[in-house]
């Protein structure tokens, strides 16, 4: 009898060295690269470390008994600076993944490197939907929105409000173009007109002479194709300026965030329609997953941060699944396997590294609706994934071709 417990012992080491095997350096290494230090740093920063932080926690911080390790850098927003921080961590420093990448220009960099260095690169916080699109890769997934969902939620239902006629304030680099082209073609498609646009550079400290053009263009909507810190001073002086309080105009926020609206606060804020994926307290498990959160950090987590958590939970999921952090196999099994936590009961990941979820439209609360100071959006809709995200027949990625 101890013979055959000795034996069974020795086969459960051997198996478990196995999968052991399977994980390259004995380890699954995860870097998250991200703001912060700059204007995004709220919305993504610390904040989506700990948010990996806790994925590798709902792991008991190993997976088929190799450790699990977060690392993190900050891109500064800058592209190249991003590039060579995460190439070295991909040659020298074994990391397996990459998360979050906030910031379009970093996100479709930083795609590439992964690509060349067969590597998984978890988007969570770039928003240019090029990233799947004309740019996809058998690599990357893109998690939690990007410029064609933000379109499409927010944009239909400006229109059906009477908002027909509209002037862009554009952050001028990718993520600003593609929103602003993404909600171009909504307009066109369902009787919208653009009646002007602007872009500034970013981030910009001064908004007025691009909010007193679009005062004067007379348009109906004054969208915002901006994020973080340029949205907050766009929505801030448009206030000092009336714009916010002209009944005959409406200021969309094509893209904003819980630390967002706080700066500018609710009697701003009140009322601006906006899209996201990821509502703090929007049922059950969302709160409680946002109490763990807010535990950590003394905030509650934005969509990009409760995004990271998610991705970075189905790449483990999927290295325990296969026993392995090969690129390749670790892939098929992500886009096998339906995402279900608290971020996405159902979700997809599609061919083209779309990860397909229920998206949100939300209302900024009136300062007598909210509970507390994070209690600030309530939800007025939803749209399904497949509506959501850019149709297969409209995509330029070659990986839906096969």
């Amino acid at each position: 009898m101890k013979t055959l417990a000795a034996l069974a012992t020795s086969l459960v080491a051997l198996t478990q060295v196995a999968f052991a095997q399977g994980v390259s350096d004995n380890k699954v290494k995860i870097g998250v690269i991200t703001d912060l230090s700059g204007v995004y740093t709220d919305i993504a920063g610390n904040g989506s470390v700990v948010a990996a932080e806790l994925a590798a926690e709902d792991f008991g911080g190993k997976v088929k008994g190799v450790p699990i390790e977060i690392i993190k850098a900050d891109h500064q927003n800058k592209a190249d600076i991003a590039s060579s921080v995460v190439q070295k961590w991909f040659d020298t420093e074994q990391v397996d993944a990459i998360a979050d990448m906030v910031t379009s220009s970093v996100g479709l960099a930083l795609q590439q490197v992964a690509v060349r260095s067969k590597k998984v690169a978890l988007n969570t916080g770039a928003g240019t939907s090029g990233m799947t699109n004309a740019s996809c890769s058998p690599y990357g997934v893109s998690w939690v929105y990007d410029t064609y969902s933000l379109a499409t939620v927010n944009a239909k239902a400006t229109l059906q409000s009477g908002g027909d006629t509209w002037f862009f304030i554009t952050a001028d680099y990718a993520f600003g173009h593609d929103l602003e082209n993404d909600v171009r073609k909504v307009l066109e498609a369902n009787g919208g007109k653009v009646v002007g646009s602007v872009r500034h550079p970013f981030p910009t400290q001064d908004m007025s002479s691009y909010l007193l053009q679009a005062q004067a263009s007379g348009a109906k909507v004054i969208a915002l194709a901006n994020a973080g810190q340029d949205t907050i001073t766009a929505i801030k002086q448009a206030k000092e300026f009336g714009i916010l309080d002209d009944s005959k105009v409406k200021v969309v926020a094509l893209l904003a965030f819980e630390p967002d609206i706080r700066a500018i606060g609710l009697s701003d804020a009140a009322g601006i329609l906006m899209s996201s994926g990821f509502i703090w307290n929007r049922t059950p498990e969302t709160t409680a997953w946002s109490d763990r959160f807010h535990a950590k950090t003394g905030k509650r987590p934005t969509s990009v941060q409760a995004g990271t958590y998610s991705a970075v939970l189905h790449y483990l999921k999927a290295v325990e699944a296969t026993g392995t952090d090969n690129a390749d196999k670790v892939m098929e099994a992500m886009r096998a396997t339906p995402v279900k936590d608290m971020f996405a009961d159902g979700g997809t990941v599609r061919a083209d590294g779309r990860m397909l979820h229920e998206m949100y439209l939300v209302q900024v609360k009136k300062p007598e609706e909210s509970r507390d100071s994070w209690d600030l959006f309530k939800v007025v809709g939803s749209v399904p994934g497949e509506q959501a995200f850019r149709p297969v027949a409209e995509s330029q990625c070659p990986l839906l071709k096969k």
